[in-house]
């Protein structure tokens, strides 16, 4: 194949949501199918724009699919390609019809995850380990960084894009053409932009602030407060200094969703003073890690 950014997107989603098949050999009736199987009608209107743009044929769209019926364009997608799922391969590709491929792929089988504080992410989850190896490599020729893990007991390896600068990246020189996973990305970037805490002045709010922030840990008799900047931890361990309370700055450390956090561990009688119970206002409870 000689490939364009039509071709690759096309490929790219035959590969992921798409099939292209023949009848059995046992059938006299002979049909060959290509087409892509999806929800969201912006993608399917997609496949089918770069299909027409490619083949000068237009795939019908109908019952949450995009399909055709064409005996030479079966053996042209099938002379060096399979699109089962254990057995999908990424051709070779320039960098511009590189993203134009993991954008469709993503698009058919990424997603975005967006809790502020705790997880930010694009992720991507393959039985085919070659091809999910070659979109991380893909990934890594644009510039962009991810993380590749097998899951546990399962022949599933996810593959998750972490971090601002990476997320960033992805979203200029791929992105989503699919409005909810568009739309989750560009809230997920946004969010990173209030990081920095206001750390209270005086004392009494100082400590509201600490019992808001932090959560205690009664069998260390310990409140630890958790941040992904380091600097709003050295800026609250300099705040408590002032008024003599020690406190002990740890990380960075790695959570499960891959993001870097750090730890302010505070003795907790300093912060509630010598006693045995937690209240009930809630006090003691949130940690949060802008």
């Amino acid at each position: 194949m000689k490939f364009d950014k039509n071709l690759a997107a096309v490929h790219a989603y035959l590969c992921g949501d798409g099939y292209v098949i023949k009848n059995p050999e046992t059938q006299k009736h002979k049909y060959y199918y290509i087409g892509l199987r999806n929800t969201n009608l912006v993608l399917l209107k997609d496949f089918q724009q770069k299909f027409k743009a490619v083949f000068n044929l237009e795939p019908r769209i109908v019952e949450g699919r995009s399909v055709i019926q064409n005996k030479e364009i079966y053996h042209f997608l099938t002379k060096n390609y399979s699109y089962y799922s254990y057995e999908w391969t990424m051709p070779a590709l320039s960098k511009e019809n590189t993203a134009a491929w993991l954008r469709a792929f993503f698009d058919c089988e990424g997603w975005v995850e967006n809790q502020p504080a705790k997880s930010r992410l694009i992720g991507l989850e393959c039985c085919n380990e070659q091809g999910i190896i070659q979109v991380k490599d893909a990934l890594h020729k644009l510039g962009i960084s991810s993380k590749l893990v097998k899951k546990k007991g399962r022949t599933i390896w996810r593959l998750t894009i972490c971090e601002k600068e990476n997320m960033n990246h992805f979203q200029a020189m791929i992105g989503f053409l699919h409005p909810e996973k568009k739309q989750r990305l560009e809230e997920a970037i946004a969010s990173y932009a209030n990081y920095i805490w206001e750390i209270p002045t005086e004392k009494e709010k100082l400590i509201i602030f600490v019992r808001q922030k932090g959560k205690v840990r009664e069998a260390r008799n310990e409140v630890r407060v958790l941040s992904i900047k380091e600097q709003n931890l050295q800026n609250l361990q300099k705040a408590l200094k002032k008024y003599g309370i020690p406190s002990a700055l740890l990380g960075p450390w790695k959570s499960s969703t891959c993001s870097q956090y750090y730890c302010l561990r505070i003795k907790e009688e300093s912060i509630y003073g010598r006693r045995t119970n937690q209240t009930s206002d809630g006090s003691s409870s949130g940690i949060e890690a802008d």
